[in-house]
């Protein structure tokens, strides 16, 4: 088939040639402007009747376009209103959210999407992404081609966000609906770290499920059976890597919302194979690492001072305690010195020797002889008014989806050890929180550092207003996806990941009374730079970036996508890049031979190694 459209992207300035004709041009949304098609490319494009008269600049249509947004009557709405959007004109959906981006990222993002995830099957309009059936995807090469389908060629994915949907946002098992965290995280990779979006795939890997309302929903999209595991759900696993790495070789594979056992097995298994990372784990755990050092910042203390609490140390409880532990033997600790700064309770309560527990929190058990002084409730565990009790935290971290968890008897506890405790309550959605900002503060006389999983409204108290931060991965996933990608870096390392959780850390100004331990999203793209920039340079002193940067911020910053409509060049036909192997060195233009819309437009990187 011809190809109806191309990418360019020469010295900084982006094309579009366009060989197809009137509704065919509005009905492909990386192409539609609607009112924004200059009059002279309305006739070139044969639109002249399909548009009204007026000419529009984007800045016109994201005005009217907000004014639609407002009018819509609940998150969900504004939700499947920016859905459509997107799917109509892609450019100015990007241009929207960026504009408005603290009102618009939970909505497309956490907790909004969370309900969209719930509602796909009775919502699904059209599709987006890759949809791969363990009962129909023969093999590595059956994956490869399907990835290939969606159009891309081997050097035009920078990012592979993957769910396989068991572990959504605190609701569990959702199935084939997954796709939309996927999508929604895409989105997240191109507001803030400017990826192009055509460059980030979302893909679901549908395994069945475990939902019985899904199972029963007869409007239901995806396989109808229990979830797969063991032997078979793991050949299923490798053999998607092993297709991405044939069809997408540079790509960095994001893991998102994997079940607690297979999130920790699947990030082992493959770390020091592809160039990969699990956003629950360790980006979570960036981002809370993040809140704790700028917390630590405030009260003139370093990590290493603290006794920490956590309350779901589960897949990202225990990955904020690895990442903190890290970071506290880097300040001076002595590994088992760090460990022991850590109380983790899961849902049967404290996590101790000789009780029940999965293998990536046996770091984390205490010692039964530890006990001896405990008291146990009525079913033998170690509940969490006990734990704070015995072990005196400084800070508490809720991930456990409990509502109300943080309760003042705790809270209060805590005051008796500390004026100032560093208390994150991370659950999402809003409605799973361990405690709200107001009653923290109320129970602490305004001394609580607080940072929330989902967004609060600032709280004003005896005449101080207080910003409540949203430690929202989004401060740092796509950061550490733009770093890697700056330095093509064949792993992203722990080192990596630390270095993101410092930049944010480092872009925080806590010392007075009321304001955040984190940069307010508004601040998104800048902190993305921030950090893509530390995650690069840790890349080359890790010794696994394969491009040097002579200027960061400059290569950072040319790499970054804006949404702006490009120059149109109306074409007759689209030549196809001759199949010559890609110029390493090249800036601008380079040919792959591959029948891709992305086959001219390259990110402006600088020269390999050697």
């Amino acid at each position: 088939m011809p190809r109806q459209y191309q990418f360019r992207n020469e010295d900084g300035h982006e094309t579009v040639q366009i060989a197809v004709r009137g509704r065919q041009v509005l009905a492909r949304p990386m192409l539609n402007r609607g009112s924004a098609f200059s009059l002279e490319d309305r006739d070139a494009l044969g639109l002249r009747g399909l548009i009204p008269p007026a000419v529009n600049t984007i800045d016109d249509q994201v005005r009217r376009c907000y004014g639609q947004f407002q009018m819509q009557p609940t998150n969900l709405a504004k939700y499947v209103y920016l859905n459509s959007l997107q799917d109509l004109n892609e450019i100015l959906f990007h241009r929207l959210v960026a504009e408005h981006l603290d009102e618009m990222m939970p909505i497309i993002y956490t907790p909004t999407v969370g309900e969209a995830i719930q509602q796909f099957s009775s919502t699904f309009d059209r599709q987006r992404g890759i949809y791969l059936s363990i009962e129909d995807h023969g093999g590595a090469e059956g994956i490869a081609s399907a990835l290939a389908a969606y159009g891309n060629g081997p050097d035009d994915v920078d990012i592979v966000v993957v769910t396989d949907s068991e572990g959504i946002l605190g609701i569990g098992d959702q199935g084939v609906g997954g796709i939309r965290i996927a999508i929604g995280k895409s989105a997240v990779y191109t507001t803030a770290a400017g990826i192009h979006p055509m460059r980030v795939l979302p893909v679901v890997l549908d395994v069945g499920t475990d939902n019985p309302a899904l199972l029963h929903d007869p409007n239901y999209l995806g396989l109808r059976r229990d979830r797969v595991r063991g032997e078979e759900y793991e050949a299923f696993i490798g053999d998607f890597v092993e297709a991405v790495q044939e069809r997408f070789p540079k790509a960095l594979l994001h893991w998102e919302d994997f079940g607690a056992s297979n999130a920790h097995s699947i990030l082992e298994t493959y770390r020091d194979q592809v160039c990969s990372f699990n956003d629950d784990i360790q980006g979570t755990a960036a981002v809370v690492v993040a809140s704790a050092l700028a917390a630590c910042k405030a009260k003139g203390e370093q990590l290493s001072d603290q006794r920490v609490v956590i309350h779901g140390a589960g897949t990202a409880g225990i990955g904020i305690a690895d990442l903190m532990r890290d970071i506290m033997i880097s300040e001076g600790l002595d590994a088992d010195e760090a460990t022991r700064r850590f109380w983790g309770l899961g849902s049967r309560g404290l996590i101790h020797t000789g009780g029940r527990m999965r293998p990536f929190q046996e770091r984390y058990a205490r010692p039964t002889d530890e006990l001896a002084d405990w008291q146990a409730d009525e079913d033998g565990n170690y509940s969490l008014a006990e734990t704070v009790r015995q072990a005196k935290p400084t800070l508490l971290i809720g991930t456990s989806a409990q509502a109300g968890a943080f309760t003042e008897e705790i809270v209060r506890e805590m005051t008796s050890v500390t004026e100032r405790p560093i208390i994150l309550p991370l659950s999402n959605p809003t409605a799973k929180a361990e405690a709200v900002p107001e009653d923290l503060l109320e129970w602490t006389d305004g001394g609580a550092l607080i940072a929330t999983g989902s967004p609060f409204k600032p709280v004003v108290r005896d005449g101080v207003t207080y910003t409540i931060a949203q430690a929202n991965n989004a401060l740092v996933f796509p950061g550490m996806g733009l770093g890697t990608v700056a330095v093509r870096a064949t792993r992203l390392t722990d080192g990596m990941i630390t270095a993101a959780a410092q930049a944010v850390a480092d872009m925080t100004t806590v010392g007075t009374q009321g304001a955040a331990v984190l940069p307010s999203m508004r601040e998104l793209r800048s902190v993305s730079a921030a950090v893509a920039e530390r995650v690069a340079a840790a890349a080359v002193e890790e010794g696994v970036a394969t491009l040097e940067l002579d200027n960061p911020r400059e290569t950072i910053a040319n790499l970054m996508w804006t949404p702006e409509y490009p120059e149109v060049e109306v074409v007759d036909s689209i030549e196809t890049p001759s199949a010559r192997p890609t110029d390493p060195g090249a800036q601008g233009v380079r040919h792959t031979g591959d029948d891709s819309p992305l086959s001219r437009w390259r990110p402006r990187l600088p020269r390999l190694k050697g």
